[in-house]
């Protein structure tokens, strides 16, 4: 059955050390978020690299998950290319005692809203965790439509959907998220994602902030969807601008880089943590990194 899913969900990295997942380093970043009081924990999302894990990777990374994330609920990102693939790691998922699973339609050949569709009820059918339907168009290279939310959300299972950055202007983003809810049942949540959109969406009407930066500055992060979520705006919106350097080196760099170069910069990932082909920041970047977080006090 779907439930609701609302709040703050971190997304942690995956961290690797020497090619291998660092089980220890993961560990802490989950544990990290849980006492810190978010909502919820989304492991192997777009952050946690799950495209470049096995198998066997991925179920041992949503096990540590579970293991130390205490009573906060935990999501399991879960895509891969083949239907049969994406099911094996629902498996793992549910094997660790994940709270719901995290969906995104991975593709190389283009996908159609109908191969999306039956991905979807491929899943709600196999099972009864609840689905948390991903667009991510940046990563996966496919755009859900207005119309496909609505496809999606009429499968039995399905509880959230993590659309991408509302408009600039607040109006407008209220105008978005009210299309979307008028064609979404009420028990599906919308969430946004797009740190630097994340005060933005849920001022707008979005229930969930599916936040990169949250997973490594959790409590960042929540000065910003506390308020948001008591609907005083312009505490939400102080709080997003003071991190508006933070948004500027994801716009210039991209936000998982960017993470990365911060987690390393904390000691709370090892130096160059992310999966190869992708070498991270140069160190010019990565002082442009560590400047901000100093100057916004980021590492107390």
């Amino acid at each position: 059955m779907a439930t609701a899913i609302t709040g703050l969900s971190a997304f942690p990295l995956t961290p690797l050390r020497d090619d291998h997942v660092d089980t220890a380093a993961f560990a802490a970043l989950v544990e990290r978020l849980s006492a810190a009081g978010v909502d919820s924990i989304t492991a192997l999302g777009s952050t946690g690299s799950y495209a470049y894990l096995d198998a066997a990777e991925r179920a041992e990374v949503a096990r540590l998950a579970v293991e130390h994330a205490g009573t906060t609920p935990v999501f399991v990102g879960v895509g891969a290319l083949r239907t049969s693939h994406v099911l094996a790691n629902v498996a793992s998922a549910e094997r660790a005692g994940a709270a719901g699973v995290l969906l995104a339609p991975m593709t190389y050949q283009p996908l159609t809203d109908d191969d999306v569709v039956e991905l979807f009820r491929a899943v709600t059918d196999a099972t009864d965790l609840p689905v948390i339907a991903y667009d991510n168009p940046g990563t996966t290279h496919f755009t859900f439509s207005t119309e496909l939310y609505a496809r999606i959300a009429e499968l039995p299972g399905v509880a959230s959907i993590k659309i991408p950055a509302v408009p600039a202007d607040l109006g407008k983003a209220r105008e978005r998220v009210a299309r979307i809810r008028a064609v979404v049942p009420d028990t599906v949540s919308i969430g946004v994602s797009g740190d630097a959109a994340g005060a933005r969406g849920l001022l707008a009407g979005c229930d969930a902030w599916y936040s990169v930066i949250g997973g490594t500055l959790p409590a960042a992060t929540l000065a910003i969807s506390r308020p948001a979520a008591a609907g005083d705006v312009d505490a939400a919106l102080a709080a997003s601008q003071r991190l508006a350097p933070v948004w500027d080196l994801f716009a210039e760099f991209g936000s998982l880089r960017v993470t990365a170069a911060i987690a390393e910069h904390l000691g709370l990932a090892p130096e160059r943590c992310l999966p190869l082909p992708i070498l991270g920041l140069d160190d010019a970047a990565r002082e442009r990194v560590v400047g901000v977080v100093d100057e916004l006090g980021l590492a107390s």
